[in-house]
């Protein structure tokens, strides 16, 4: 596909075929622009309700999970405050 479509947050870089054995390749540009090397691990993840999946850089779990564990909190304390009304 060459160039990444841009979003305001996220970039489409093409597309991946799912093989016989359920490998994809992973476009070159996204691998250059990831850090994706042959070797690490990604942990791979439903979206969008069951359709499709993420691929997320096993360094980068923790992260995520600190961020995503943020977004609960903050939900959390705007329901409390709805709640209160």
């Amino acid at each position: 596909m060459g160039k990444s479509l841009i979003t305001p947050d996220k970039k489409l870089y093409g597309t991946a075929t799912v093989g016989t054995k359920g490998q994809i390749v992973i476009p070159s540009d996204a691998r250059e622009e990831l850090d994706i090397k042959p070797g690490d691990r990604l942990y791979v993840m439903n979206a969008m309700h069951g359709a499709g999946v993420v691929l997320l850089k096993e360094e980068m779990l923790e992260s995520f999970v600190e961020e995503i564990m943020a977004q609960v909190e903050v939900f959390r304390t705007l329901k409390q405050e709805k709640d209160k009304e």
